[in-house]
């Protein structure tokens, strides 16, 4: 049994934690490149020509602010992973798989199948599934949990844009 220090936290090498850091992000961040790859599809032309809601930043907004969501869930997964390993919390760690999954399938809905009808259902069950990762996190590392919540904030809003593209169009 590996030593646990004040924190809960299994005692690892410095090396392995920096590997797990590195394959955290590059799981999420494979996530974005494949929803970024089928949203760059149709948003030249087919989005370009949506009338959209009030309150809809400027196209070149969303890359720098997935950007950083992503690197946060990957902090929050890697927070989750250190305090537990990939088995210690099977519910949360699969919900934020599921929360991954449906977050590209937002995409292929959304842009690769341009339809956003299809897509609104699908992210108000994404954003569903982002709350109980937030709360499965937050039970287990506070900073996990805390890490996700401009995640939940931000799918919060792009429900709005995304109805909003539904109503208009």
């Amino acid at each position: 049994m590996k030593p646990i220090d004040s924190h809960g936290r299994a005692h690892r090498p410095f090396a392995v934690d920096m590997l797990a850091l590195i394959a955290w992000l590059v799981l999420v961040f494979a996530v974005a490149a494949l929803g970024g790859w089928v949203t760059s599809l149709s948003v030249g032309d087919w989005y370009a020509a949506l009338a959209r809601p009030p309150l809809n930043p400027p196209d070149v907004v969303f890359g720098p602010v997935w950007s950083v969501l992503f690197g946060l869930m990957g902090l929050a997964g890697w927070h989750v992973w250190r305090r537990v390993g990939l088995t210690g919390a099977p519910i949360a760690m699969g919900l934020f798989l599921a929360q991954l999954v449906l977050n590209l399938g937002w995409s292929v809905l959304f842009f690769g199948l341009q339809r956003p009808d299809l897509a609104l259902v699908e992210i108000l069950i994404l954003w569903l599934l982002i709350l109980a990762t937030v709360m499965a996190f937050w039970r287990i590392d506070r900073i996990a949990g805390a890490l996700l919540i401009p995640y939940l904030l931000w799918v919060g809003f792009a429900i709005y844009l995304n109805a909003g593209i539904v109503w208009l169009n």
